[in-house]
C-alpha cells in the first residue's frame, strides 16, 4: 500500500506525469476540487468558505467562530477517509495535510522556472503571455501562503518533498520511472506498520474537528490512541480550558488517554475572566473615522469582544450580504450611504441584526429617527467603553432570547 503526494507549480506540465502513474499503479487521483467537495458535501460547510481557508483568505469573526480550524480540520478528515480505503495520488497542495509519521507516503514535486512555465501556458492553454504569467503568479500566492501557514516554509521548498522533479529536464516517462524506482522503498514498509499509522491519521482527524470547536491555537498529536494536546495560545482560566480540552477528547471513540501541554505562545492571563462568559461573536463596526474605529476595534478586542470594520455605508451592507453579522455598532455622518440608509436598509433585509447608533453629530430628532427604524440603541461619542460593551451584552440578550424562543 502506498500514497502519492504530486505538488506541481502551475503549467509545469504535472498533469502528463500525474495520469501516467495512476495508470501504471493502478490508483485514482483525487484532486483539490474533489477533496473540497467532499468536504462540502459530508461537513455541510460552504464551498466557498473552504476555498477561502486553502487560499489563505481571511475568515470574519475567526477569533470567536474558530471557522477556519473546523475547515482545515474538516479538510484534513476527508484526507483520511481517502487514505485508509486505497492507494490513492493526491494532487494539488492539500495533500500537505497527510502527516509526515505516514511513512508509505511519497511527496513529488514537479516544478520548473517560471519562464518556461510561461511557454507552457501560451504553447499548451492558448494563452497571452500576459495571461499565463497572472495566472502563475496567483497560483504560486496561494501555494505559499499555504506552506508557510502550515510549515512556515516556502512552498517549494525541497525539504517538504521527497523528490523533486524538474519538469523542464525530464520528460513525462522519465519522471515516472523516477518515482516508481522510489515507490518500491515504500512497498517494503510492514502492513501492520501502515495499519497503525493510517489509523492513527483517522483518529488525529477526529480529534482535530472536536478541538476545532473548542478553540484556536490546540496542536495535537498522537501515538497508538495517546492524544497529547499542546495549549499553544493565551488563555484564562488554565486549569478548566484544561478540563474541557480532555472531557471532549475522552469521548471520541479509539482514543485511549488525553494530556495537555503548555506550547511556546501560551501566557497567563492576569485578567481573570470567566472563560465561558457569551459575548456577541459578530460585530460590525461601521464608521468613516477610521482611527477612531480602529482603536474601537482593539479596545473591545482586550475586553474579549471580536470585530470587523466597515468604512462606509455600502462596505457595511456588502459584508452582511456574505457574512452573518449579529450587532452592528454604526456611525450616523458618513459620506454616500449614510448611517440613517444603512440603518433602514438592515432593518428591512437583515432585521435580527441588532444596531446599536454610535454618532458625534445626532440630535433629540436624529434619536427618535434611529429607534423608530429599530435601532436598539443610541449613543453618544464619545462613549464610555462600559457603556458600550453593557450595550453589547444587552442586544446580545436579546438576540439569545430570540434564538431560545425560536428553539421551543
Amino acid at each position: 500500500m502506498s500514497i502519492l503526494t504530486i505538488t506541481s507549480g502551475l503549467y509545469s506540465n504535472a498533469g502528463e506525469t500525474a495520469d501516467k502513474l495512476s495508470e501504471k499503479l493502478s490508483t485514482k487521483i483525487i484532486t483539490d476540487a474533489e477533496i473540497l467537495e467532499k468536504t462540502h458535501q459530508t461537513s455541510d460547510i460552504n464551498l466557498s468558505t473552504l476555498q477561502k481557508v486553502i487560499e489563505s483568505k481571511p475568515i470574519a469573526f475567526n477569533d470567536f467562530t474558530h471557522e477556519k480550524e473546523k475547515c482545515l480540520a474538516s479538510i484534513k478528515k476527508t484526507i483520511s477517509d481517502y487514505a485508509s480505503s486505497g492507494d490513492y495520488i493526491f494532487h494539488g497542495i492539500l495533500g500537505h495535510l497527510i502527516p509526515n509519521e505516514l511513512s508509505h507516503v511519497m511527496r513529488v514535486l514537479i516544478i520548473t522556472d517560471k519562464k518556461t512555465r510561461t511557454r507552457n501556458g501560451i504553447a499548451l492553454h492558448g494563452l497571452s503571455e500576459k495571461e499565463a504569467l497572472k495566472n502563475i503568479e496567483q497560483s504560486d500566492k496561494i501555494a505559499a501562503l499555504w506552506t508557510n501557514s502550515l510549515f512556515n516554509q516556502k512552498a517549494w521548498d525541497e525539504s517538504l518533498y521527497d523528490i523533486v522533479i524538474p519538469s523542464d529536464k525530464l520528460d513525462s516517462k522519465d519522471s515516472v520511472n523516477l518515482v516508481l524506482k522510489h515507490n518500491k522503498k515504500l512497498l517494503s514498509n510492514k502492513e501492520d506498520l501502515i495499519k497503525k499509522e493510517i489509523s492513527d491519521f483517522k483518529l488525529i482527524s477526529t480529534v482535530d474537528l472536536v478541538l476545532s470547536e473548542i478553540g484556536q491555537g490546540l496542536l495535537a498529536k498522537i501515538d497508538a490512541g495517546n492524544v497529547t494536546v499542546t495549549i499553544d495560545k493565551k488563555v484564562m482560566m488554565l486549569t478548566r480550558f484544561q478540563q474541557k480540552i480532555m472531557t471532549a477528547v475522552q469521548k471520541i471513540p479509539g482514543v485511549e488517554s488525553v494530556e495537555t501541554k503548555i506550547g511556546k505562545n501560551y501566557y497567563k492571563g492576569t485578567i481573570i475572566r470567566n472563560f465561558e462568559f457569551e459575548t456577541p461573536l459578530r460585530i460590525l463596526l461601521v464608521d468613516d473615522e477610521k482611527e477612531f474605529v480602529q482603536t474601537l476595534s482593539e479596545r473591545l478586542k482586550m475586553r474579549q469582544f471580536t470585530s470587523e470594520i466597515a468604512y462606509n455605508g455600502q462596505e457595511a451592507l456588502d459584508f452582511t450580504d456574505q457574512e452573518d453579522t449579529e450587532v452592528m455598532v454604526l456611525d450616523l455622518k458618513m459620506p454616500g450611504i449614510d448611517g440613517f440608509e444603512v440603518l433602514k436598509k438592515i432593518k428591512q433585509t437583515k432585521p435580527n441584526i441588532e444596531v446599536i447608533i454610535l454618532t458625534g453629530h445626532g440630535t433629540e430628532k436624529d434619536k427618535k429617527t434611529c429607534m423608530d427604524l429599530g435601532a436598539f440603541a443610541y449613543l453618544q461619542k464619545p462613549a464610555d467603553i462600559d457603556i458600550i460593551t453593557d450595550t453589547m451584552k444587552m442586544a446580545y440578550e436579546k438576540i439569545a432570547a430570540r434564538r431560545n424562543q425560536a428553539a421551543h
